[in-house]
């Protein structure tokens, strides 16, 4: 049943259920601001304090296209296969972010992750998952193309 909360009417689920967040991930959060993580309501994760090994959730949250193509590919790179590499950045130009929906689909691509879920992290931060491509798929996105494709 959905709750009225102010303006605004919600399901009930968490950001992070909305996310697909499972408890007990392996879980790596990068540059999160103290406020996105509260508005994310996560479950009981085990948190990583460094980036070793692999990961089924890792969050990044960057203002600019320079940071993210800085930091997306190492992230990248402790992504295990069926896990999320959510990127969040602040809507519509705020805290001076370069960052939009498509800029976000086309760097994603470009280090081989394709998009699927886009949802608002809290008042600022918008967020998108990003998964490994499924072997043998098709991917046709017109903001981005993956590497080889």
């Amino acid at each position: 049943m959905a709750q009225t909360t102010g303006e605004r009417v919600t399901s009930g689920r968490t950001v992070a259920q909305k996310m697909g967040v499972k408890p007990g991930s392996r879980a790596y959060l990068d540059a999160a601001p103290a406020s996105a993580v509260e508005a994310l309501r996560l479950p009981e994760l085990d948190v990583a304090d460094t980036l070793s090994g692999e990961f089924d959730y890792l969050h990044l949250f960057v203002t600019t296209q320079e940071e993210m193509r800085h930091r997306f590919p190492v992230l990248r790179e402790h992504l295990r296969r069926g896990g999320m590499l959510w990127l969040s950045w602040p809507k519509g130009g705020r805290l001076g972010s370069d960052l939009e929906l498509k800029s976000v689909i086309r760097i994603g691509y470009d280090f081989g992750l394709v998009e699927s879920t886009c949802l608002r992290v809290d008042e600022v931060w918008a967020g998108l998952k990003f998964t490994h491509p499924k072997p043998g798929k098709v991917y046709r996105n017109s903001y981005g193309t993956l590497p080889g494709a």
